[in-house]
């Protein structure tokens, strides 16, 4: 099955380990962005995925590019052009100092992109599952609109759609994000969020919830997915259930909702000691994606989507590179972290 994801792409520069922006001397580089990040998750599990951006014909757009074949993921449809790579910068932050993210993206050669350069016809032949995140339509221009004829394109077609909520304050107003969206998620298939996306973007809050003070309760996240399902008419909802207990250490499960049988699946709940958390929800979604492509049934779909993103806590950078095979036996209960001989 064919898989096409569709966001943007950029270079990402940390100081070394948890080293503060001030003190930095030097920053590691690498390529990462919600979309991409879940398509590496694919290839390396084996799946047929291409990722679909507009980059600048220069060498740091090539490079962004390279990083992603480099895992298999297919990139023809890639267009060039544009004005510059997009950037962001990460502080890692550890026990009770947050990390911190600073954009440089604006306008970047995705940014600017013009429905014109999408002919979504042709990049969507023969593909079965279209992914994209909230992020991609917060970048602004016309990038709503590409959104929309990609996905007016895939329901005509019966090509599965899911999308990542991922609001972003730095981005947009939670206003503007509830104007866009609206128009967009009734195209959805499967809902991914977050335990603030849906509150952020819709207004949607589960009773008993309380993000802030890292306070998670199960019924009031199934009253959350009941809504979007009612609302939107997806047909499934995921969501993440995060509780930070410090910057080093969260607890992290997650819930799957199916609007047929009206159930929820809660999955493991596992005990985090974090080295990156930055890409720690795309690869929950690429481990989603993953499981239902490959019709596990919808406990081993949740428990398989949140042991990747458990391991994905335990590697530097945004990319989650595991295998299948690593991400089963943790959810089969293999996470004592003994050495494998």
């Amino acid at each position: 099955m064919k898989i096409v994801t569709f966001g943007e792409i950029m270079m990402r520069l940390n100081p070394e380990g948890y080293r503060r922006f001030t003190q930095a001397d030097k920053f590691e580089v690498s390529y990462a962005g919600g979309e991409v990040n879940v398509a590496v998750s694919l290839a390396n599990y084996g799946m047929e995925v291409s990722f679909v951006t507009k980059l600048p014909e220069n060498p740091l757009g090539e490079a962004a590019r390279n990083a992603v074949r480099h895992f298999g993921v297919e990139t023809k449809d890639i267009v060039w052009g544009g004005p510059r790579l997009g950037t962001y910068f990460v502080e890692k932050g550890a026990s009770q100092r947050a990390s911190k993210v600073v954009y440089d993206r604006a306008g970047s050669s995705i940014a600017l992109a013009k429905r014109t350069d999408f002919d979504w016809a042709k990049i969507l032949r023969g593909v079965k599952w279209f992914h994209f995140t909230g992020i991609t339509p917060a970048l602004g221009g016309e990038l709503p609109a590409i959104c929309l004829d990609a996905l007016e394109y895939c329901k005509a077609h019966k090509i599965t759609v899911s999308c990542d909520l991922n609001y972003r304050g730095k981005l947009w107003t939670r206003a503007e994000a509830k104007a866009c969206m609206a128009k967009l998620v009734p195209y959805v298939d499967v809902l991914i969020a977050n335990e603030a996306d849906a509150a952020d973007v819709f207004g949607i809050v589960g009773k008993g919830t309380d993000v802030e003070g890292g306070k998670l309760d199960k019924a009031g996240y199934v009253s959350v997915a009941e809504q979007l399902v009612e609302r939107f008419g997806v047909k499934k909802v995921a969501i993440t259930l995060r509780t930070s207990l410090s910057a080093s250490d969260n607890l992290w499960a997650g819930v799957l909702y199916d609007a047929k049988t009206r159930e929820p699946v809660f999955s493991t709940e596992y005990k985090l000691h974090i080295v990156d958390r930055v890409g720690g929800g795309d690869s929950f979604g690429g481990g989603l994606i993953y499981a239902l492509v490959t019709g596990k049934n919808p406990q081993a779909a949740i428990d398989f989507a949140v042991a990747a993103s458990a391991l994905k806590h335990s590697i530097e950078h945004d990319f989650n590179l595991v295998s299948v095979k690593e991400v089963e036996a943790l959810a089969a209960g293999g996470g004592t972290g003994r050495i494998q001989r």
